[in-house]
């Protein structure tokens, strides 16, 4: 069995041996937030329920890794919101949307693409914010953060209590 391991602010880092988050809780690391309700670690001296979420308790810092440009990101960065009428969506229902299109000389980067829902995105069209009356809830600029850690799971082996921390 493996255990999710979320940052103070609660985002899932990776996941890790339930035998490693043992380790970490007796050494004062982390805290155990929730555990499987049908899984026991058992001694001769001590029964405990199987950790399958816990958070650090101290800082992680992350290397300094170079920020990719993909999709995802950029949903990420934009918190899974339309730039345009600030309404959240599932990623299946967002697109990207360039500000100033490609047709006009708009580039695909950072600060050029943001999350748009479809509706908005047709609405827009082939043009600028301006041109199209539409406004721009935030501008578009490349995070200083790594906004998607990207755990190799699949839907169907995920406890369902890591999907309150994990965006699948």
């Amino acid at each position: 069995m493996r255990t999710l391991l979320l940052d103070q602010s609660y985002q899932p880092i990776a996941t890790i041996a339930w035998q490693d988050a043992i380790v970490k809780w007796v050494t004062g690391k982390v805290e155990i937030i929730h555990e499987y309700d049908d899984r026991q670690i058992r001694s001769t001296h001590l029964v405990l329920k199987m950790p399958s979420v816990v958070r650090l308790i101290n800082r992680f810092r992350r290397n300094k890794e170079k920020v990719r440009y993909s999709k995802q990101n950029v949903f990420a960065r934009d918190r899974w919101k339309c730039q345009y009428c600030n309404n959240t969506f599932p990623i299946s229902k967002l697109t990207v949307d360039h500000v100033i299109p490609r047709s006009q000389g708009g580039k695909t980067s950072w600060e050029n693409v943001v999350a748009a829902c479809s509706a908005c995105n047709s609405k827009k069209a082939n043009r600028t914010p301006l041109q199209a009356q539409m406004k721009l809830m935030n501008t578009p600029k490349k995070p200083a953060w790594i906004p998607v850690i990207k755990l190799n799971l699949r839907d169907d082996h995920i406890p369902q209590v890591w999907k309150d921390y994990c965006d699948f």
